[in-house]
């Protein structure tokens, strides 16, 4: 049986393409995350989800999708929430957070400079070695009243990261893309309250809700999505 790993169309480390910067410099990516990057600029937010922010109202904020390469090939950073938190408490996410006045227009450069602030004081990684790309269109969480820009990295110089403040942050870790897109690795949450979505068992937890619907989204239009059995289900309780 041929593995996600080998099946997954990435292309070889080690070439690079030149992309856009949100500033409007260039930055050169590894060639596997290409196909990203040219499909980033013409993604509609429909095409992501169908919880789309409101007209008025919502809390400004942006998650960080930060890629890089590790043993296993291209991964991707999530952290594991504090259990204690009051909102999506224990559960998978990007680091990232609301934007604070000191970040900007959230029009403009606002989202990635606080997709980047959020990074380093939630898990300590360093700015510098991270060059972003892309950002994709703003997306609603209703629960929480987030409007999320989720800000796409290249992780072009990795540093150590590591729960910076336990109260917030109990685990930060990398899952390998290849993991992410093999069919042993997915399924479709379902909760009580009627949502259903993609959801990924990796690093001995379960990434579902608004952080799998991304990452869905990106395996697909990145061209690194395989088949999987969308039937397998995996039941929520109301807590989660």
């Amino acid at each position: 049986m041929t593995s996600a790993h080998e099946a997954a169309p990435f292309r070889e480390p080690g070439g690079s393409a030149p992309a856009a910067l949100p500033d409007g410099g260039r930055v050169e990516l590894p060639d596997w995350l290409t196909p990203l990057a040219e499909a980033a600029r013409t993604i509609e937010p429909r095409q992501l989800s169908d919880f789309l922010p409101p007209a008025d109202g919502g809390r400004p904020s942006a998650v960080l999708v930060l890629f890089g390469e590790g043993a296993e090939g291209p991964e991707l950073l999530l952290l594991e929430r504090a259990s204690s938190l009051r909102e999506h408490a224990g559960q998978a996410s990007f680091p990232g957070g609301s934007l604070d006045p000191e970040d900007g227009d959230p029009e403009g450069d606002g989202p990635w400079r606080a997709a980047l602030r959020e990074a380093e004081e939630e898990t300590g990684l360093d700015p510098a070695g991270v060059r972003i790309f892309a950002t994709l269109p703003r997306l609603y969480i209703p629960v929480s009243r987030f409007v999320v820009s989720p800000v796409l990295g290249w992780w072009q110089k990795p540093t150590p990261v590591a729960p910076v403040d336990p109260a917030e942050t109990a685990r930060v870790f990398t899952v390998p893309v290849a993991r992410l897109a093999d069919r042993e690795h997915r399924a479709t949450a379902v909760h009580p309250s009627g949502y259903r979505g993609p959801c990924f068992l990796v690093a001995d937890m379960l990434v579902w809700g608004f952080t799998a619907g991304v990452i869905d989204r990106i395996l697909h239009y990145a061209g690194w999505e395989l088949p999987w059995d969308e039937e397998r289900v995996v039941p929520l309780d109301h807590s989660a």
